[in-house]
């Protein structure tokens, strides 16, 4: 295992936002296996602390590329383009109007019909945006168009977070 190499390296994974989940949650276990601590028993304490160190390594490249938009984000920052997120919020009009109405909608809301209908509107919406990712990355490289399509999936999975709040409360 080489320190430098980034998470798609380390899991010996093509650079692209498609990927197969079972790969890499196999991929993720024999490296884990190949790094566990107890392999280097022998070698002392030092040999088992690296090993701990690649150990977080590896779930760090895990949790990144398990989740589709961490992976999306990654890419772009892997590719010179920032997200931005904490500084970057600007979004297209016609996207913000969304969020007030669905926002709006939860404020108002009462029945399971409604909620049925809404949840149904914002799960297309994290489909359509997810499918857009795979566009931008994967078929037109086009990391700035990506960056701001993942600025746009984070208020999609912020408005679902405070959807699903509203519905356990």
């Amino acid at each position: 295992m080489n320190l430098d190499a980034n998470d798609f390296e380390l899991f010996d994974l093509p650079q692209t936002f498609a990927q197969d989940s079972a790969g890499i949650d196999a991929r993720r276990k024999a490296l884990l296996r190949e790094a566990h601590p107890d392999r280097f028993i022998a070698q002392g304490a030092a040999a088992q602390r690296v090993a701990m160190q690649w150990s977080v390594r590896i779930n760090e490249a895990y949790q990144r590329l398990r989740d589709p938009l961490r992976r999306a984000a990654y890419l772009c920052t892997l590719h010179g383009v920032s997200v931005d997120a904490e500084t970057n919020t600007a979004m297209p009009a016609d996207f913000l109007t969304q969020q007030m109405q669905w926002r709006e909608a939860l404020e108002e809301m009462s029945g399971e019909a409604a909620f049925t209908a809404l949840r149904g509107e914002v799960d297309a919406a994290r489909r359509r945006a997810l499918s857009a990712l795979g566009l931008l990355i994967d078929e037109q490289a086009d990391y700035a168009q990506a960056a701001a399509q993942v600025r746009a999936l984070m208020f999609i999975e912020r408005f679902a977070q405070n959807f699903q709040a509203r519905i356990n409360a």
